[in-house]
Formats: C-alpha cells, structure tokens, sequence
C-alpha cells in the first residue's frame, strides 16, 4: 500500500485540508478500480467498509494477488466531516453555499468533443486512451473558485480514468440499494447479486451532476455524438448506499468488502477464484420509476412499512398523526415496489418526502435525486 496526502485549498489562513488517498497493485495497471467513501461526509457506513477493505486489500497485496490497480479514498470530504451546528455533523452540503457535495460536477462532454474531433479511428483502444487523455485535459482547464470545487476536482482527477468507480454513500434508514448509468446494468449486476441489494436503480441521466455520472456519462454521449467510430464505455460508475446512517457495524461492512473483493475479483483488478453468485434480490428497474411518498399531512410519523418491504400500489407506509387534534391520515404507496428507504426524523411536515419506493413504469421526468 502507498499512502499519500494532496494539499486542498486551505478554508482560511492556518486552516490546512489534504486528502488521504491509499494506492495498490502497480501504478498504470488495468482494470483500475476508484473506490471513495464518505463524499456526504455524515455517511459514515462506507467509511468503515473502506476501513475493512483497506485491510483485505493489503492482505492480497503483501499475496500478490493485486493484478489492476486500486485507489482507494477512505474519507472523501474533510470539508464535510469538519462541518458541525450545535453539535451535529452537517456533511451532505457544504455550508458555505448550500451546495450538496455530490452534485455539480463538471459537464465536460462538449469540450471533450471538440478536443477528439476529427482524431477518432478504427481502433477502440485508442480512441479510448484518446477520451481518457481529453477528458483528464479538460478537468484541468477547469477554473475552480472555492475549497468545495477543488476538492471535487481532485477527487475526479483521480477517478476520471478508471475502468470502475465505486462510490459508497447510504440513506437515511434503508436497505442496500444502488445507482448507475442504463447503459452499465450489465457491468454491475454481479456486484447487486453479492450486495444482496433491494434496488438496482438506472438512469441516463439523473440531474445536477452527480460524481458517479461526471465518471460514467461521458462515455455513453460521446459514443451517440460519434456513432460512425468505436468508443467503448470506458468506465463504469455507481452509487452504493450502504442501508442507513445508523448501520455502522464490524459485520455489515466487513460483508460489504468481501462483496467488492469478490466483484473485482471476477472483473480481473484481484486473481482469485471467481466466486459463486447469489441470486439476485431484484432486477433493474429505471430512477424515473422510483416513487417519493410524500406527507400528506403534518404530524407524528408512525411508520407501518419498513425498508425492504414490498408493497401494492394504495398500501399504508405510515400514519401521520396530529398531535393536536388526534387526526391519523395514511400515507400510502403511490405504486408497486420495493420501499428501499425512509427519513430518520419521526415528525414531518405536509408534502415533506417520506420515503422512496422503486418501481417498475418509469413516470418521473426532470431531476431525479433527492437534494
């Protein structure tokens, strides 16, 4: 393993702030897998899985069985985990702006296009190497003006050229569940099967400019931009959420290591015996499909649906009790699915979002995400 710290912009005179970034296997190796946990600096379940895999990872290094190259950031944000008000821990947005740290990543796919024009071949690899090389150039054109935006631009500069990202975030109370581009279902239904996960969620395009997409877009678009050369997708992204804020165990995250050992072992980063897979809990199902319950009342939360469960389009997921007058009004599931997540907060106010429910027809146009 090497350890090394990249110097960020200082958040004011004396107040220094550096990332911590370990590296395996030999530099320049492929696959090149990016792993970072803790980008919502306050999601702390991938930060003890990153802690557990950092382990296993130089326990197959010290075998030589590290065949790629792996990068792993196991604390993501040190702007976020710094962050408190009154005592509690604010990492999902920066508190300088509001800004949620994994939204608005550079769009880089016009510039790239410009720069590759007329420069793609026959030859698939190197138009590859061709965008990876365009795509780096131009994160480096890109003028950051504040410490939250050159913290995005380090972590993408390290993430831009790998053939896999894994990002490890986690809900509010949910189960395991992911995000990805439509067009890497395939490259990552191994890793839904080992994950035991209750949601594969897909989108082309999800809104505001998520870090997975800012890895993984470019090379879905610029294939459509130049149907008549050979772009193959260069590098698979997702967003693993790792159940809730409070499942922060040795046994979760120790299982959730060995299912992302397990998954680069069968896609070459690791030698080993590709493992047996579990059949998968659910299938892919679009993020446009994916349902928000919302209040229909303000008052007490009393939750009747539990994540993971499957519900029928009209069934109750919680009261929402008044606690004034006594009124219950039911919240209920706007579709068929899987309730794959739930607020943390037992009091809500009317139309506030409830819970997620993934579903199967895609009805949901615009942005996606929640903020």
């Amino acid at each position: 393993m090497r350890t090394e710290q990249i110097a960020l912009s200082p958040l004011a005179p004396g107040a220094s702030l550096s990332l911590t970034v370990h590296r395996f296997g030999e530099a320049g190796a492929r696959p090149r897998v990016y792993v970072q946990a803790a980008l919502h600096a306050d999601e702390i379940p991938g930060m003890i899985t990153a802690h557990h895999l950092r382990e296993r990872l130089v326990a197959l290094e010290a075998e030589g069985r590290i065949k790629g190259e792996i990068v792993l950031v196991p604390s993501a944000n040190p702007i976020g985990l710094a962050q408190r008000v009154l005592g509690e821990p604010i990492g999902r947005f920066n508190l300088a702006d509001g800004v949620n740290f994994n939204r608005g990543y550079p769009y880089l796919v016009p510039k790239v296009a410009e720069r590759i024009e007329g420069r793609l071949t026959e030859d698939g690899e190197a138009n590859l190497r061709l965008i990876r090389e365009a795509l780096r150039a131009e994160l480096s054109d890109w003028e950051t003006g504040n410490a939250a935006e050159v913290l995005k631009k380090t972590l993408l500069g390290l993430a831009i050229e790998a053939d896999l990202v894994l990002d490890m975030h986690c809900d509010s109370e949910a189960v395991v569940h992911l995000y990805t581009h439509t067009r890497s279902a395939e490259a990552f239904a191994p890793l839904n099967a080992l994950l035991g996960s209750h949601a594969f969620l897909l989108a082309d395009e999800s809104g505001d400019d998520p870090f997975d997409e800012a890895c993984s877009r470019p090379w879905a678009e610029l294939a459509d931009r130049f149907p008549d050369r050979p772009i193959p997708f260069g590098c698979h992204s997702t967003t693993l959420e790792f159940r809730g804020e409070r499942d922060v165990s040795h046994e979760f995250a120790q299982a959730d290591a060995a299912a992302l050992v397990d998954y680069m072992i069968l896609r070459g980063a690791i030698a080993g015996e590709a493992p047996k897979l579990p059949a998968p809990l659910c299938r892919p199902t679009p993020l446009a499909a994916s349902e928000p319950v919302q209040a229909p009342a303000s008052g007490i939360v009393v939750f009747k649906a539990k994540p993971g469960d499957k519900l029928k389009e009209g069934d109750v997921i919680a009261d929402i009790v008044d606690p004034l007058t006594g009124a219950v009004t039911p919240a209920r599931s706007p579709v068929d699915g899987v309730m794959f997540a739930r607020i943390l907060l037992r009091f809500a106010s009317e139309g506030q979002r409830l819970a997620k429910i993934a579903g199967t027809n895609a009805r949901r146009t615009g942005k996606l995400l929640s903020a």
